[in-house]
């Protein structure tokens, strides 16, 4: 399977969520933040809010795209919607795990199928382990992204505290993406397992996803570049 290059780490790896309820307030964040933040995470909130239009306007900018719509449903079913996805060509989206080896095989050979049919850059394919909302033993983590290496996907969702241990059990290629990442000390609200930008750079986090401290900033530009500018 042909993997896409991380590209310049300084400048790829952190991500924006997209966690806005409309396509004009995505706009805004978008508009606002790129260059200086080159990949948008468009989740299921604001995909059922304005659909594909928020994708189409990203790539005008010229930024990537991460669908997190994370499907689980029958092998078919999520082998359709990832081929969907691919046709849109976001950088890279999200399944659950959980579905199963079924799923995941039929998932990763669809991908691959319409990449060559279509002359298509295939779109990384990111398992989602455990909702970082949810409490979790490390040990389950780890034999859930080990699942999802030998189904061919390119790398899983974890949350910064299950960094260090897939480190040290699978492949460096093995991208981790990690949600749940924080200023230095705000509250977690809802999000259990957290960390702050250092640490799971440290710990060996490809992509962090940072929502909420950059959307809720009274100045979200300069948020972002102390995150950029301090943590790479």
């Amino acid at each position: 399977m042909t993997r896409q290059v991380i590209g310049d780490r300084r400048q790829a790896n952190l991500i924006l969520a997209l966690d806005v309820d409309s396509y004009i307030r995505a706009k805004h964040f978008v508009d606002l933040l790129y260059p200086k933040i080159k990949i948008f995470k468009v989740g299921s909130m604001l995909f059922t809010a304005c659909g594909p239009k928020i994708i189409e306007y990203i790539h005008k900018k010229k930024a990537e795209v991460f669908l997190d719509l994370k499907f689980l449903d029958i092998p078919n079913t999520v082998a359709n919607s990832v081929a969907m996805a691919g046709r849109h060509q976001v950088k890279m989206l999200t399944l659950h795990i959980s579905g199963g080896k079924q799923m995941l095989a039929a998932a990763v050979e669809k991908a691959q199928e319409e990449s060559r049919r279509l002359k298509l850059k295939q779109p990384l394919l990111i398992g989602v382990t455990v909702l970082t909302s949810q409490e979790a033993k490390p040990q389950d983590i780890l034999k859930l992204a080990k699942l999802g290496l030998d189904c061919g996907l390119d790398g899983v969702v974890c949350s910064p505290q299950e960094i260090k241990l897939l480190r040290e059990n699978i492949p460096r290629k093995f991208i981790i993406v990690t949600p749940g990442i924080r200023p230095k000390s705000p509250p977690a609200d809802d999000q259990k397992r957290t960390a702050t930008a250092v640490e799971a750079i440290k710990a060996g986090s490809d992509f962090l996803v940072v929502g909420r401290p950059i959307l809720e900033a009274k100045d979200p530009l300069a948020v972002a570049a102390e995150l950029l500018e301090n943590n790479y």
